[in-house]
């Protein structure tokens, strides 16, 4: 696709994207990966900018400049972020209470534990970017293994082979 056309195309995407302010957006195109520059005003819409960027067919990989100023109202303390953060994931249901940490540092969050399925970790990530004053969110939460019923047979046999009866 000519870098011309796949310029216009993730421009079109990124301005229908009713979650961006795409006027202090730009972009730039170069053998298929978009580089996406200016400024916006939360984390949660430079996300979603790359997301749309990457939505467009023909793009192979984001550079992304995107710089974040928050409003002056927007900014808060780690600590003010930190118990935003935690009350997030304990008022969400779909997150098991407990299990996962939040860690701040200059606006960045970092969200560490376990939970026991994918769209779970997921949600959390979701749910902590969209808050005021976050510059980024580092996701370490790892999904658990669940047990497989081959897995839970093979325990079973194995423990009546150790004691039998």
């Amino acid at each position: 696709m000519k870098t011309m056309v796949l310029k216009g195309e993730v421009l079109n995407e990124v301005e229908c994207e009713p979650s961006i302010n795409a006027t202090r957006i730009g972009v730039a195109v170069k053998e298929g990966v978009v580089t996406l520059s200016g400024e916006v005003a939360s984390y949660h819409e430079k996300v979603e900018a790359e997301r749309a960027a990457l939505r467009v067919e023909g793009v192979k990989g984001i550079a992304s400049e995107i710089e974040i100023h928050l409003p002056g109202t927007s900014h808060r303390s780690d600590a003010d972020i930190a118990r935003a953060a935690l009350d997030t994931l304990q008022w969400n249901s779909s997150i098991p209470p407990d299990r996962i940490k939040v860690v701040v540092k200059k606006g960045w969050v970092t969200l560490e534990g376990d939970v026991d399925w994918g769209y779970q970790r997921t949600t959390a990530e979701d749910a902590v970017r969209r808050l005021t004053g976050v510059m980024g969110v580092s996701n370490q939460v790892a999904v658990k293994a669940r047990p497989t019923s081959a897995g839970i047979k093979t325990r079973i046999e194995q423990a009546f082979n150790l004691n039998p009866a």
